[in-house]
Order: structure tokens, then sequence, then C-alpha cells
């Protein structure tokens, strides 16, 4: 902690050291090479961890090195998952190793994860998009290296199972570059661009021999997995051995664990089709024996069923003859249905013959009428007696009705009727409605009577 003085004691000053370092590097990745190393009998790991211009001190305690998955040993270039820290007793900067791993193949089995995990994301891998293999193609392609060991198994195994086949073979490296540069990967791309624009070939055979995940790696490339994507020519790969596994197996149409096995996979036995085209032969030979002994029946069945023309012309005279007697019943019996209809329709025509319509509506426009004029006389009666009735209740309860009486009606200065001598007030103006007209005046002075005394 720091003191007012901005003075420190070397043990203070490691561990605020310490902490800081450790505040700012929690858990980190250092990549380099193993010098120094040591394995004492406590089962602790010591060694320094090196590059071309700097080295630092690294301890890796039993619990974390026990989980460690390859021979650690001077020189041995690993990727290491770790802490920074200071040693307090004597100020030393030191790594605290909690994670180690082969830093060449661990790196790209790391690419292959995340490059697996990206095209399994974008659709590549789905079963969907794959295509068939054909199960007799004329034409089979092969993209390897026309020097390696594969391509000699493939070829033998396809001469002597399926011989017809005709096999086209589209060299490529398959690790390194060319001699122009050009990446194994890239070479291989561009073959089955090719194959895909010739469009020759049935199936595709996309093959190589085993390895290390090295020597493979070109047959991890993002752009060779679209290409496989791409074909239209379905792609069977056969790369390294059953273990072995790479982004083109995934995207591939098939996987065959071997290149043999994919030799295996794409070519029938040409025995076995020779034994099934034999079997079929002879179950077609029994189809004919069958369908020929079927037709000798069916002709002797034809034959006996042949009668002598006259008298099939007596028989036809019989028929035409049955037939015309009923066609002609059948016309006595349409033109009687169709005598009784009209006569009928001619029945219903002068029941509704329109002289006899405009009779039977004059008819009854008359009583109509008579009905209307009898509705208007009543109703007008009744009006007029309502009529009257209404104007004798207005003049009974009409103001001026009350004037002839005697009465007066007082307003005030706003035309406001006054009811009671308390809304009045010497000054006032007021207007005094009488019978035949009206008479504005002033208040002088006011006499209350008794109530209003009160």
């Amino acid at each position: 902690m720091e003191n007012k003085l901005n003075k420190y004691s070397v043990s203070q000053l490691n561990r605020l050291s310490r902490q800081t370092l450790e505040s700012k590097f929690p858990l980190i990745w250092v990549e380099g090479e193993i010098s120094g190393l040591i394995k004492p009998a406590s089962g602790h790991w010591y060694f320094k961890m090196k590059d071309k211009l700097a080295t630092v001190d690294c301890a890796m305690f039993r619990a974390q090195n026990s989980r460690c998955s390859f021979e650690l040993k001077n020189g041995s270039n690993v990727l290491a998952r770790c802490k920074a820290t200071i040693y307090e007793a004597n100020g030393k900067f030191q790594l605290i190793i909690e994670y180690l791993e082969d830093a060449g193949a661990g790196a790209l089995q790391r690419k292959f994860e995340e490059l697996k995990q990206q095209l399994l994301d974008e659709g590549l891998f789905d079963d969907r998009h794959k295509l068939t293999i054909p199960g007799y193609p004329k034409r089979i392609g092969l993209i390897t290296s026309p020097t390696g060991a594969a391509v000699q198994d493939i070829l033998s195994i396809l001469r002597r199972r399926y011989p017809i086949a005709d096999i086209e073979i589209y060299p490529s490296i398959v690790q390194g570059k060319t001699s122009e540069g050009v990446s194994a990967a890239q070479e291989l791309s561009d073959r089955i661009i090719c194959a895909n624009k010739k469009n020759r070939c049935d199936v595709l055979i996309l093959s190589r021999g085993g390895g290390s995940i090295e020597d493979l790696w070109a047959f991890n490339d993002e752009a060779l997995a679209h290409s496989i994507y791409d074909s239209l020519i379905p792609i069977i790969s056969a790369i390294g051995h059953e273990i072995d596994f790479t982004i083109a197996d995934f995207v591939a149409d098939y996987r065959a664990p071997t290149p043999s096995a994919a030799a295996e996979i794409v070519s029938p036995d040409i025995n076995t089709i020779i034994l099934g085209l034999e079997k079929k032969q002879h179950q077609l030979e029994r189809i004919i024996h069958r369908f020929l002994q079927a037709s000798d029946q069916r002709i002797d069945s034809l034959y006996s069923r042949i009668r002598n023309p006259v008298d099939y012309l007596l028989h036809i005279k019989a028929q035409l003859k049955g037939l015309r007697s009923r066609a002609y019943q059948s016309i006595l019996t349409k033109l009687h249905k169709d005598y009784t209809s009209l006569a009928g329709i001619d029945r219903s025509l002068t029941r509704y013959h329109p002289h006899q319509q405009l009779i039977n509506l004059s008819d009854q426009i008359k009583s109509l009428e008579k009905k209307l004029k009898i509705g208007v006389f009543n109703s007008l009666t009744s009006k007029h007696k309502q009529w009257e009735n209404s104007l004798r209740l207005l003049n009974a309860i009409s103001p001026l009705n009350t004037l002839e009486r005697g009465y007066a009606i007082i307003l005030d200065s706003h035309q406001k009727l006054i009811k009671n001598i308390s809304d009045l007030k010497s000054g006032d103006k007021i207007s005094t409605r009488l019978s035949g007209g009206v008479i504005f005046s002033s208040i002088d002075e006011i006499v209350l009577g008794d109530d209003d005394a009160k």
C-alpha cells in the first residue's frame, strides 16, 4: 500500500507489482519453445519459454501438468494458457502454466474446428444438398496425385470389379505447392471445376493416402469445400485412413473410409452383375413362355367362339326388327304425352289471358279506390275534431284570457316576469301588460303587505 512519503518496502513493492500484473493479465495465451525443462520429485515442472528475442521463466504444478496430452521436452514448440505473475520472495517475473498443447497440431486443430463450425452454420454439410451416387456409372473421374499409391489401388479395384467403366484422371498435387506456387487446395479445387465444365463423368473420387494432420491439411480448405459443395457431379471423398476426417469429408456427397473403399462403393462387381443378368434372363424366359401359353389358350378360345356369318346376320336382323318395334312404340308414347301437355298449356293460357287479367285488376282498383276515399274522409274528420279540441284547450289556458278577466302581467327592465314584491325596489323600471296594451312606469314607493312584512 502506498504511504504518504511514497516509500515502499521491498515486500510491499513486490506484492503491489504482482497484484498489478495479475489484474492486467488474468489469463493469456503464450507461444514459445521449451528450454531448461526440470521435472523434480515434487511432480511440478519448471522450464523456460523462449523465442528469438526473449526468455521467460515458467512453472506448471503437478495438478495441471498431469493433464498434459503430449510428452513435454526441450525444443518443443508449445502454446500455453497461463497467468503472468511475480514471485514475491525474489521479485522474479514468471508464468504459471494452466494448460499446454503442441503449438503446431493444436493450432491446426483449432482452425479445423472453427472452419468446420462455420461451414456447418452455412449449411454446407446438410444432407438435403448431397447428390446420389449413381449405381452404374459409365465414366468415373479420379482427382488425386497420379503418382501416389492411392490411385493405383483405385485403378486396380476398378479394373477387377468394373472394367466396363471409363476412367478419367484429373492429376493434382495433394499437399504443398506446385513449382508455379499454386497450393494443393487450389489445384484440387481447379480440378473439380474443370471436371464439372467438361461434364463427362458420372461421379468423382477425391482421394489421397494417409498422413498427419499437416499432410492432409489441403483438404481442410474453405475454397475447396465450396468447390465440392457447388459441384453438379456427385463427389466421393476418400482421404487418408478410416480415422482421418477432413472438411472435404463433411461436404462431399459420400465419405469413403479409404481410397480402396471408394473404388468398391462406386463400382458394382462385374461378376455380381453377370449373375444378376443371368437370373433376369431366366426370369424373362419364364415370363415369355407363360405369355405364349396364355396367348395360345386365348386363340383357341376365340376360335371356338367363331360362328357362321349367315346365323350372325339372321341374329342381327331379328335385333333390328325388335328395335324398330320399340322405336315406333316409343314415338307414339311421346306424341301422346306431348298432346296431353299441350292441352294443359292451352287451358292455362285461357285462364291467364291478358284480357281476363285486366278485368280482375279493374275490379281490384275500384275496390281499393272506394276504401281510399272512406279512409281519407275518416282521417280528415278525426283531424278536424282534434284541431277543435286543441283550440278550446289553448284558449282556456291562454294568458290573454287571464288579462281579459282584469289581471295584469308585470315585467322588469329585462323583460323578466316579476312574481313577488321582493323582486322590486324603488327606482326600478317596469312594464305592465293589461288587456289591450302595455304600461311603462318606475317604482316610487313599495308598500309591503302583511304577508310580505312578515
